[in-house]
C-alpha cells in the first residue's frame, strides 16, 4: 500500500472550507487527476459513486461517507484503485487545517506501478489542497 499525506492552514473558518470539500460534485474543479464523478445512489450521509479518473480514463466505485464538519471517507471498492482517500478538516483559531491522506494500492496486475503512481498522486494532492484554499481564502 502507498500512504500518501498532505496538509494545508487556510486562513478562513471550517464552515467554509467544508462545505467546499463537502460538495463532491465539484472535485473534479479541484482535483486534476479526477476526471468525472457520477453520483448512483445517496442514502443518509453514504453516497456511491463512479469516478474517472485520468489515469487511463479508468472508472472506480468509491463509497463515500460524510462526517460533517469532521471528514469524508472514500472507499474504493472496484477498479483500478483499491483503499481509501480521507479529506479532514480541523479549527485552528480562525483558520483550518484541511488534510488528505491515501492508503492505496493499484489492484491487479497495476500493483507494480504503485511506486510510480504514488508521486502523481502526492503531486495532485498537494495542488488540489492549494487550490481549495485558494478557493475558500477568496
Amino acid at each position: 500500500m502507498a500512504q500518501i499525506q498532505a496538509s494545508v492552514e487556510i486562513n478562513a473558518p471550517l464552515d467554509k472550507v467544508w462545505n467546499i470539500i463537502v460538495d463532491l460534485d465539484s472535485e473534479p474543479r479541484f482535483w486534476k487527476g479526477t476526471k468525472e464523478v457520477k453520483n448512483i445512489s445517496r442514502e443518509g450521509n453514504i453516497v456511491n459513486r463512479e469516478v474517472t479518473i485520468a489515469f487511463k480514463d479508468s472508472k472506480c466505485m468509491q463509497t463515500v461517507t460524510i462526517y460533517p464538519k469532521e471528514k469524508i471517507h472514500a472507499q474504493f471498492t472496484k477498479g483500478i484503485i483499491d483503499g481509501t482517500k480521507i479529506m479532514s478538516v480541523t479549527p485552528q483559531d480562525q483558520k483550518t487545517k484541511l488534510e488528505a491522506v491515501w492508503d492505496i494500492k493499484l489492484s491487479g496486475m497495476m500493483g507494480m506501478f504503485t511506486g510510480m503512481v504514488k508521486k502523481h498522486i502526492q503531486s495532485g494532492t498537494e495542488q488540489a489542497l492549494q487550490s481549495i484554499k485558494e478557493e475558500a481564502e477568496r
